[in-house]
């Protein structure tokens, strides 16, 4: 009786800033998860990976918004049927959770698309297993009422994180392309906060948005809602592919740290369970496709390797053993912010490319910490000067040079945070070189969605 009495007691999710009531929470409620949790500090410092999968299931969704990462990935059905591509069933969910489950990983985002609008959402939370793992959905809050609100936490789920781009219905509709969007995502959020259902908001920032006035309102509306907001720069891919105008600069990162101590936001560099690990790519943060490929981020896509093919602890031993990932350094958000990356690797998947592009066609092996561990260049290494000279050491951290303290959870590192990249000059300023070079311009795909909605403005009246 009294533990029942302390497990509604203790509430996790309310804000950023009762971050020490999470594992509290989740020793009451998610025991399994919980175990996995505490030794995420000590994996990391161990040079393994403890990322969050996100699980692009399916690409369905009833919006076409101006800034969607996924569109390239997208294929009709008939197109997907003709291909003869495999594609997760549910067996192969449940191979999924069983290996991540093994490998310690303890939450998995369900994402598309729109979640929300699966035929088989209840079959696939199943799948994954809600003892195992924090389950989190992302949608844009359309199909999200209090009936829907008050299943999703009665099967499983534990966190909605749901998109808005606006403080008002007019600039979220307009980003959405969806008129009435902005309010079925207002009514979202209070559906989920009367369920008891743990909500944030996910929101775009883009070049200079972030001292904008409308950020600002966005900020006090959320905190009026009684939500956390979790920030997402805006990336050069999908729709937004080629838009090196819209990335954000050093004083646009350095201004939404600033309001962090104000506001309950934050962004994917923002430390975390005693976290401070720059980029998160691969390290705390795995795209699975609805095809089986493993990317190193949601907005890169090149794929590490196929789950249909490889084991997942397999391919994320290859992507912690590039250096642009290796979680014994720190690297600025190298997608969103690093002009050297976007332009030396992310424009290699720009134009009529089918994505993701494989990482043998990207990555060469000046890009690996331990060339010689990665199978696909072995026999090519081999007595070459690469093998020789290289040395696989890269930088690295022993475990004697962490700092250790005495928790109620045992003896854990003190925020992990490793040391600056130096293998690569990161260029967080300006204009890639591909931009300056008219010649070296390449080709950018142009989203279906976009194209669109060109059309549609020609032949409004007065076009």
């Amino acid at each position: 009786m009294a533990n029942e009495k302390q497990c509604e007691e203790v509430k996790f999710g309310v804000t950023k800033f009762e971050e020490n009531k999470r594992r509290d929470f989740l020793k009451l409620h998610k025991p399994k998860v919980y175990e996995k949790v505490i030794r995420f500090n000590d994996k990391l410092a161990r040079g393994e990976g403890v990322p969050i999968i996100q699980f692009q299931y399916n690409y369905q969704c009833n919006l076409r918004c101006r800034h969607c990462s996924i569109e390239k990935f997208h294929m009709k059905r008939k197109d997907e049927r003709e291909s003869g591509r495999r594609y997760f069933q549910m067996d192969d969910v449940r191979e999924l959770s069983r290996q991540a489950d093994e490998m310690g990983l303890s939450t998995i985002v369900i994402t598309g698309g729109e979640p929300l609008s699966f035929k088989d959402f209840d079959e696939l939370v199943a799948a994954i297993d809600p003892e195992k793992f924090w389950i989190v959905s992302d949608t844009n809050g359309w199909f999200l009422d209090d009936d829907r609100a008050r299943h999703l936490k009665s099967i499983g789920v534990d966190k909605i994180q749901l998109s808005l781009d606006g403080a008002d219905p007019e600039t979220h509709d307009a980003f959405r392309r969806q008129q009435g969007s902005w309010q079925r995502a207002i009514n979202a959020v209070r559906a989920c906060q009367k369920a008891g259902l743990h909500i944030i908001l996910s929101t775009v920032v883009w070049k200079d948005r972030a001292k904008s006035k409308e950020f600002h309102e966005f900020l006090e509306m959320a905190k009026q809602l009684g939500v956390g907001t979790y920030v997402t720069y805006a990336k050069p891919t999908g729709a937004f592919e080629g838009r090196y105008d819209q990335l954000v600069t050093p004083e646009d990162t350095d201004y939404i740290r600033m309001l962090e101590e104000q506001y309950d936001v934050f962004t994917h560099m923002t430390p975390s369970y005693g976290m401070d690990i720059g980029c998160i790519a691969v390290k705390r943060i795995l795209p699975v496709t609805r095809y089986g490929d493993v990317l190193p981020c949601p907005y890169i896509p090149i794929s590490l390797g196929n789950f249909f093919e490889e084991s997942l602890k397999e391919i994320v031993e290859r992507g912690l053993n590039l250096k642009w990932f290796d979680p014994k350094v720190k690297m600025p958000c190298i997608c969103g912010e690093d002009r050297y990356f976007i332009d030396k690797v992310m424009s290699k998947t720009w134009g009529d490319v089918g994505v993701p592009v494989r990482y043998s066609e990207i990555f060469t092996s000046n890009d690996y910490v331990h060339p010689e561990k990665e199978k696909s260049l072995a026999d090519a290494l081999r007595g070459s000067e690469v093998d020789r000279d290289f040395g696989g050491e890269g930088q690295s951290a022993s475990n004697e040079e962490i700092e250790m303290i005495m928790t109620a959870d045992g003896m854990v590192p003190i925020t992990w945070a490793p040391p600056e990249d130096i293998n690569y000059p990161h260029q967080l300023e300006g204009m890639p070189d591909a931009i300056r070079d008219e010649e070296g311009i390449p080709e950018v795909w142009d989203a279906p969605s976009n194209r669109r909605e060109r059309m549609k403005q020609q032949h409004e009246p007065g076009a």
